[in-house]
C-alpha cells in the first residue's frame, strides 16, 4: 500500500469515529470515555489542533473542538453532557493524578 493511500484509508477511519462518537454515541461521556479508554473527544479535538499547527495552520483549543464536535463546545456540553457521578469523579481524579 502506497502512503497516500494509507494516509486515505487512516483519514477514513478517523472520520467514521468522529462520526460514531458525535452523532450514534453522543451519550457516551467524555469522563467515562477517559476512565475506560485513556482518552475522550476532547483528546481528539486536541490531537486534531496540534496536527494543524504541526503543519502551519493556526488553530486554538476552541477552534480545534468546534472542528471535531461540529458546534462550539459549549453547546455540544449543553445538548449531551450530563453531570459525572462522584464515582466517576473519583476514577478520574485516581487515574489522572500527575
Amino acid at each position: 500500500m502506497d502512503d497516500a493511500t494509507r494516509t486515505e484509508i487512516e483519514a477514513a477511519a478517523f472520520r467514521r469515529l468522529q462520526q460514531h462518537l458525535m452523532q450514534d454515541r453522543p451519550d457516551a461521556q467524555n469522563i467515562d470515555m477517559m476512565n475506560l479508554a485513556g482518552f475522550c473527544r476532547n483528546c481528539l479535538s486536541r490531537w486534531y489542533q496540534e496536527a494543524a499547527n504541526e503543519r502551519g495552520i493556526p488553530m486554538t483549543k476552541d477552534e480545534g473542538r468546534e472542528a471535531f464536535y461540529g458546534m462550539p463546545f459549549d453547546e455540544w456540553k449543553a445538548k449531551h453532557q450530563t453531570e459525572a457521578s462522584p464515582a466517576a469523579q473519583a476514577a478520574f481524579a485516581d487515574s489522572h493524578k500527575d
